[in-house]
């Protein structure tokens, strides 16, 4: 982890230690969404796919790790992208337990359940490095149909490239997504009977994108516009009432982890180990230590690592040493299930 920040002098709010490139980076991503978010709770996405530029599906390899992209539903024209180590030996080198193929992770993306999609440069190199360190296949993404998806065989089977176990399978996100993969999981949890061969082995909920009508400790301590880059309260009040049904607030199940409709599942023994990430300058904080302090009251396995000096997103930020740090523990919690680790590099 880096080091904690020195404290900030009387008076002067604390600001997360950074390089001024990375500040002024940082600051254009800010930028970006202020300008393509409406008052109408609109998106103006003509201008957000010439700030946010898709990146291809490569199937030949790119630093190990191959990419294709798939469709889950020909209903829905449902897409997702798949990361997988390119070589089979790979899997055979790092699967320990005599299992047939690799661990699969499904990922939900963050971006407030509005911004930034699988194919966004900044979430593909993200798949690329968990796939790369966990010797994982990584599905970005979406809900309860990839799990779905991957419950087939015969999907599967038309999938050219190295074995997938599904009976070791993890949901993976950030900020939005990781408020999805907890969602999922209590769902998956709920209907465990009618899934013949996918079994959750954990959750990786990365910062995780919850909320209530009040304001918490730390989102008056950081959530004011130029304190902490990525997310105010502004910015999330606005993204809250873009996706919430109309007329429903803060306490909505999807926004509430501690609203009854959103508890449902978390009970059931098939409900995984959750493997939590808190930064210590992200303004939501609170939500999320509270999140994992529900976890725990219920009888859940949760592992909470906190990074003081981070920001909100910040594994998706190479230049941050938390994110290779974070990236290192993610291998490692696959790993405990038989996944194996991957590469150091």
């Amino acid at each position: 982890m880096a080091e904690t920040s020195t404290p900030p002098s009387p008076g002067k709010k604390p600001k997360p230690p950074m390089s001024r490139l990375t500040r002024l980076s940082l600051k254009a991503v800010d930028l970006v969404v202020d300008a393509t978010r409406r008052s109408d709770g609109t998106l103006n996405r003509c201008a957000l796919s010439l700030l946010d530029p898709r990146v291809p599906a490569i199937s030949s390899p790119c630093l190990g790790v191959a990419t294709r992209d798939l469709v889950l539903d020909r209903s829905t024209r449902l897409r997702a992208r798949l990361f997988h180590p390119s070589s089979p030996s790979t899997a055979k080198s790092t699967n320990s337990t005599g299992s047939p193929g690799l661990p699969v992770i499904v990922f939900f993306h963050g971006g407030g359940f509005a911004f930034l999609t699988a194919a966004s440069a900044a979430y593909d190199a993200a798949c690329r490095r968990i796939a790369r360190y966990a010797a994982a296949a990584v599905l970005s993404e979406d809900g309860l149909t990839a799990l779905r998806f991957l419950d087939d065989p015969t999907n599967l089977t038309n999938l050219p490239i190295v074995p997938l176990d599904v009976t070791r399978c993890y949901l993976a996100g950030d900020s939005a997504g990781g408020n999805i993969a907890h969602h999922v999981a209590r769902r998956y949890a709920t209907h465990v009977s009618t899934f013949r061969n996918v079994r959750l082995a954990g959750v990786v909920a990365i910062q995780p994108f919850f909320g209530g009508e009040e304001r918490t400790p730390s989102e008056l301590r950081l959530g004011g516009d130029g304190v902490a880059p990525i997310v105010s309260v502004d910015r999330a009040d606005w993204m809250w009432r873009a996706f919430l049904p109309p007329g429903a607030d803060r306490t909505h199940e999807a926004a509430n982890f501690a609203h009854p409709a959103a508890i449902a599942g978390v009970e059931s023994p098939a409900f995984p180990p959750v493997l939590l990430a808190i930064g210590g300058f992200d303004p939501l904080q609170d939500w999320q230590r509270r999140y994992g302090e529900m976890l725990k009251s219920m009888g859940k396995d949760v592992r909470v690592v906190e990074y003081p000096d981070a920001i909100h997103a910040f594994y998706v930020f190479p230049v941050f040493d938390d994110a290779r740090d974070f990236i290192i523990r993610i291998a490692e919690f696959v790993a405990e299930s038989g996944g194996g680790g991957g590469s150091s590099g």
